[in-house]
């Protein structure tokens, strides 16, 4: 009780817009605890088998090789790139 006496206490000096600063952090707070989130959503995985004709010719490291050497990931060099 003392404790509530003592936060009344500092909120009753603050000015005005130090309030309701201290108003949106506490409903902020609140929400956070409180509100449940949002249901998830379940992954589609509308690609799962999309790549079932390269799996007699690539291995799964030989497939990830081509890709970063095509798109160049993070305008990093690939290995097989060659520096003239």
């Amino acid at each position: 009780m003392q404790e509530r006496k003592r936060l009344e206490d500092i909120i009753k000096e603050l000015p005005e817009d130090l309030r309701k600063e201290l108003e949106d952090f506490a409903q902020f707070l609140w929400e956070k605890k409180f509100k449940q989130s949002p249901k998830q959503k379940k992954l589609r995985l509308t690609w799962a088998g999309g790549l079932k004709e390269y799996r007699d010719r690539l291995t799964s490291l030989e497939l990830q090789k081509q890709a970063f050497s095509s798109f160049n990931f993070c305008g990093k060099i690939s290995s097989n790139t060659r520096h003239t």
